[in-house]
């Protein structure tokens, strides 16, 4: 219990409201019904939202309720707590699409058999004016312009949508919906969370606790965000996986050791003076890291067959030997279409900047001229980075 208590109050957090009310609750025995939501606004969950479910795994397996709320209304707005621009707007199919393979993912890291899963187009889809009115006059103005993301985007006079400034308002109603006891959330959320709080009382419901966990970085060392494509995500095939951990930041190493490996607290400060004190070379960390998030996810044999992978492909410099292969008929191709066609981009303006940052090789020679046209031969190899292959057959 006091390990699953500091994985609950401690591990990555930020900020916490009720901390000494939430500890004695859980030493008690008291059981919560404990919120987090999730916008499917892309297919995948990465790395920086399933870290918010090793904590609700901690209060589940303490045998609290964890109610697990799908955004499929509010994903429509899209949460504007971390974004410098207006989110591009949804239709219902694609917000269908992107949740199809949700509950597999949760699925990963959440018993299933004892999460409540909610959609809060369940009371949103039948949500009125006369409703709605009375929880916008609770706030002002002021209090959503001067948020820092809201703020910047005034000072550089960027649109910002009046449907952006009702989302901490539909946020916080699905805590009197679900009747949240505590709710966790990125710390960049924590203006929503707040937002819940007092709307619950509105309702006379007594406020919900909050917790929110400071935010893991990505690739790329910005915020983990899919619109930016830094990320790692759950369902990302092992070798995958295990390369992208790979090519982190050093910085970031004790961050992914406490967030998405979840070693415990002993074994993290362990970690972390070695490698402080220069005992361990922060290429074997990584390694070391890759490993445990990969089998977390795919299990020890995949894990040390990504590891061995990694180890001929990107330091022997072998290729792999099972590449995946594309068929071309075509005897000459531009190196657009030819990424194009083989499906290693998904726009031709991402080819065009893969390019210009010479990171497409075709047999191991520097593409620098994304027009350039190439003849197409079988078995060339198409390499976009250091990790994605294709052989045409």
């Amino acid at each position: 219990m006091e390990e699953k208590i500091k994985n609950i109050l401690e591990r990555g957090a930020e900020d916490i409201v009720g901390k000494e009310e939430i500890e004695k609750k859980l030493r008690e025995g008291e059981k919560l019904r404990v919120k987090f939501g999730l916008d499917p606004t892309g297919t995948n969950i990465h790395l920086g939202g399933a870290s918010q479910f090793w904590r609700l795994k901690a209060f589940q397996d303490l045998g609290h309720q964890v109610v697990f709320i799908i955004g499929d209304f509010t994903a429509k707005i899209g949460d504007a707590s971390d974004k410098q621009e207006m989110r591009k707007n949804l239709t219902d199919d694609e917000i269908a699409d992107n949740m199809k393979d949700y509950k597999e993912q949760i699925s990963k890291i959440l018993d299933m058999d004892k999460i409540e899963i909610r959609y809060n187009s369940e009371w949103f889809n039948d949500f009125d004016l006369k409703k709605l009115i009375p929880l916008a006059m609770e706030f002002t103005s002021q209090q959503m312009i001067q948020r820092r993301n809201f703020k910047e985007r005034w000072d550089q006079e960027k649109p910002i949508g009046l449907h952006e400034l009702l989302y901490p308002l539909l946020q916080g109603y699905d805590s009197v919906a679900v009747k949240a006891d505590v709710e966790i959330g990125g710390f960049d959320q924590l203006f929503n969370l707040k937002a819940g709080r007092k709307i619950q009382r509105f309702y006379k419901q007594k406020p919900q606790y909050i917790i929110t966990s400071k935010m893991l970085y990505g690739l790329d060392g910005r915020e983990m965000s899919t619109s930016w494509g830094n990320v790692v995500n759950i369902n990302e095939k092992a070798k995958e996986m295990y390369g992208k951990v790979m090519s982190i930041q050093d910085d970031l190493i004790i961050d992914y050791f406490e967030l998405c490996a979840f070693v415990d607290y002993k074994e993290l400060e362990e970690i972390r003076n070695r490698i402080s004190k220069g005992k361990i070379n922060p290429r074997d960390a990584k390694a070391d890291l890759a490993f445990r998030i990969v089998k977390l996810y795919h299990g020890e044999e995949e894990a040390e067959e990504a590891a061995e992978h990694f180890e001929r492909v990107f330091c022997k410099k072998e290729n792999p030997e099972e590449i995946e292969e594309v068929e071309i008929k075509k005897e000459k191709m531009s190196v657009l279409d030819l990424l194009s066609f083989s499906g290693m981009i998904s726009s031709r303006a991402e080819g065009k900047r893969l390019v210009n940052q010479r990171g497409v090789k075709i047999n191991e020679d520097i593409i620098e001229d994304p027009h350039q046209v190439v003849e197409v031969t079988e078995g060339m190899i198409i390499k976009i980075g250091k990790r994605k292959f294709k052989k045409v057959i």
